[in-house]
């Protein structure tokens, strides 16, 4: 019994003198060291109300002269170039980068692996409380054959974005373009945006959606998946866009086209009526697309004809949607411009 004892004891001496060089030496390890900093940064923050420290992983690349604000988050294996500025707030999650000349506004996020700006001459400025997902690609140089390197070029993001996952948005062609999109836009994984694109608001681009350079995108506007879109067309506010169209032409607003090569098929109730248009306003609106795009008449005369005479009509004319619906058509068929989507030929047999 006393020898029992006796081994006990002497297990229990050795075991703690193991638990206190194990400690000690963990103690002393980077990460231990890093973990402990990290807490007594975190007793800080709860001992000053002034300031909110950011928070850098000893094992990110961040250049001495880059501007931090306050609250910011950089994870390991990040890099902030010498000409970045982050706003208050922002998160970079592992293996994120910002190159060059780049501005993040306040709270922006970049998931792990986004890669934002890049080295050439211009610069990549992105708003407040923007989400860049995985592995998205913001700011980089175009594709444009005609761009030269030396060339400055521009990108500018809005507020309220979410970016997903893969995305790639490019800077412009030249230095006096733009590559812009607004505010409150969700922009699906895969999808691409060229140079020189100019992007509105409150658009939602599904996977996949694809834009060529100089393509404008008004508000509102839906794409289906797999949506390509040819350079310089004109996609209109609240038109819907099916999944898996080709667009070679404009897009008129409020209206809904679909296929290959796609045609117009009507207009986008669905989307007018989420968006809180009035019933008498799409009524207005259908009666208008029918008299210009669904006319049985043989003597109904050309599109030109047919918008004049809506134009014209009593009721219609006065019709603040319906006259944004023609001038959006005028616009589209003007010499300098792509011209409208094909109109779809109804049997009516």
């Amino acid at each position: 019994m006393l020898e029992s004892k006796a081994t006990m004891a002497g297990w229990l001496l050795k075991a703690r003198r193991r638990c206190r060089f194990s400690l000690s030496s963990a103690l002393h390890h980077r990460r231990f060291i890093f973990f402990f900093s990290h807490v007594a940064e975190r007793e800080h923050v709860h001992t000053s109300t002034l300031t909110k420290p950011s928070f850098i992983h000893p094992n990110a690349a961040v250049h001495p002269d880059a501007l931090i604000g306050q609250g910011v988050s950089i994870g390991p294996f990040c890099s902030v170039s010498s000409s970045a500025k982050l706003g208050n707030g922002c998160r970079l999650y592992p293996g994120s980068h910002v190159s060059g000349r780049t501005e993040l506004g306040d709270n922006c996020t970049l998931m792990t692996g986004a890669v934002v700006g890049d080295d050439y001459p211009g610069c990549t400025v992105i708003g407040s409380n923007n989400s860049i997902g995985y592995h998205a690609v913001i700011g980089v140089k175009c594709q444009d054959m005609k761009h030269k390197p030396e060339d400055e070029c521009f990108l500018e993001i809005g507020d309220n974005n979410d970016i997903r996952e893969h995305t790639s948005i490019h800077r412009s062609s030249k230095s006096t373009y733009r590559t812009v999109i607004g505010n409150g836009n969700l922009i699906m994984g895969s999808c691409h945006i060229a140079h020189d694109c100019k992007i509105g608001n409150n658009n939602i681009f599904a996977n996949n959606t694809l834009l060529a350079g100089h393509v404008e995108v008004e508000d509102y506007v839906h794409t289906g998946g797999g949506t390509a879109v040819h350079q310089f067309c004109h996609l209109g506010s609240y038109s819907f866009l099916g999944g898996g169209s080709v667009l070679t032409q404009d897009v008129p607003k409020y209206v809904m086209v679909a296929g290959e090569r796609a045609e117009l098929r009507g207009l986008n109730l669905v989307g007018l009526t989420r968006c809180g248009f009035s019933t008498a306003e799409i009524r207005n609106l259908r009666t208008a697309y029918r008299k210009i795009f669904m006319s049985f008449d043989a003597n109904a005369g050309s599109l030109e004809e047919r918008i004049a005479e809506v134009e014209l009509h009593e009721e219609l004319g006065h019709v603040p949607a319906v006259r944004a619906m023609l001038q959006s058509i005028r616009n589209s068929i003007a010499e300098n411009r792509r011209g409208i989507c094909r109109i779809r030929h109804w049997n009516v047999s």
